[in-house]
């Protein structure tokens, strides 16, 4: 649904400054019906990538391609008919403050040219679909954050997009707002068969909603995939975001660190340590979270007792499809800073950019 080959975006130099690189040669494929996320540090170049999908930033180099339509061939009035399959949902909303709900709802159907009564309709049916079917007549001043995005919502599905872009659209809402909007997105991927593009710093969410991910920095791809594989892949910088790894410094004993994935349950690994071989093991910390549908975690052992038993105990487990190492300081690797890197900023990345070997792996590349 969405393919992106090779893209770059480069904004020229101005007033003295030099030229800023704010994509860098990106390639992604998101698929029909998929809910994926790009996440990253304030500058890493999320939200240029996002304008790039539908041509809201022309890319200085490369490909893209929505609904089989290779955007990037067309001229800007090609372009404009493009748009209409793909909504979007910015973070503040953009409501017109003169409109109603269902007057900014109405506004993009105005303009699309469709008859009076057909556009009460649809947007009737667009705002029960939303949760603010008794709200038709509240402007925006009268709406909370949370209504006032679904608003926005109902107002990017007007036109019957097959794409759905969200540029950090919770970021602006409260943890009850943000759990709303995000339960009323599933909801429409499911009901309308959308595909969902989402653009998010904030790691609770790619865990409650996101089928796949790409991790940006210094508007490169520095990791990706399903989560499914990405929360089993050793050494993922995107693993460490959505789970970070329990520290090791400060721990005492032989020390394990265990991947807990639902074929793999921690209690396998603990009654086998403790159970059946004998070994003192003590939680030392960790999480369990739900993520993409699925349970997954890590969590760090104290294991003490007879440590010539403990390799091959863990070879066993490991025979058995639990996912278990020993952890030492500095064997993870250190998560890229979401939050302390000013909004906009286009400098100098977080840390020197991470290249793996299977982004060239079409079957990750998703």
């Amino acid at each position: 649904m969405i393919e992106l080959t090779d893209v770059r975006k480069v904004f020229p130099a101005r007033r003295g400054a030099a030229e800023v690189t704010a994509v860098d040669g990106i390639s992604l494929s998101v698929a029909a019906g998929e809910f994926a996320g790009v996440v990253g540090p304030s500058g890493s170049g999320k939200s240029t990538l996002a304008r790039m999908v539908n041509l809201l930033e022309r890319p200085t180099s490369g490909r893209v391609v929505v609904d089989d339509q290779v955007l990037t061939d067309l001229d800007d009035d090609g372009v404009r008919t493009a748009r209409r399959s793909v909504g979007m949902i910015f973070q503040h909303f953009n409501l017109l403050d003169s409109r109603t709900a269902a007057g900014n709802v109405e506004h993009p159907l105005e303009l699309a040219g469709m008859g009076r009564s057909e556009r009460r309709r649809r947007v009737a049916d667009l705002l029960d679909l939303v949760g603010l079917g008794d709200r038709h007549g509240s402007r925006p001043g009268q709406l909370s954050g949370g209504q006032k995005q679904r608003v926005a919502i109902a107002r990017a599905l007007a036109a019957r997009p097959k794409v759905l872009l969200c540029d950090e659209a919770t970021s602006a809402l409260d943890p009850a707002s943000t759990a709303g909007v995000l339960e009323l997105l599933r909801q429409v991927r499911a009901e309308l068969g959308l595909t969902v593009l989402l653009i998010t710093h904030e790691m609770a969410v790619v865990r409650a909603v996101c089928d796949s991910a790409v991790l940006l920095d210094h508007g490169r791809v520095v990791d990706g995939g399903p989560l499914a594989e990405v929360l089993t892949r050793p050494h993922s910088p995107l693993a460490a975001q959505l789970l970070p790894a329990p520290a090791v410094a400060g721990a005492t004993g032989d020390l394990v660190r265990v991947t807990v994935t639902e074929a793999a349950p921690e209690g396998r690994v603990l009654r086998t340590l403790a159970g059946e071989l004998g070994l003192d093991v003590e939680i030392v910390g960790g999480s369990v979270e739900t993520v993409a549908g699925r349970r997954f975690g890590r969590l760090l052992l104290s294991v003490s007792g007879d440590d010539g038993r403990l390799d091959g105990a863990l070879q066993r487990l490991r025979d058995g499809g639990s996912l278990v190492e020993r952890a030492v300081p500095g064997d993870e690797p250190l998560p890229i800073d979401v939050h302390d890197q000013p909004e906009g900023s286009e400098g100098d990345p977080v840390h020197a950019p991470y290249e793996p070997r299977f982004l060239d792996a079409p079957d990750v590349q998703r």
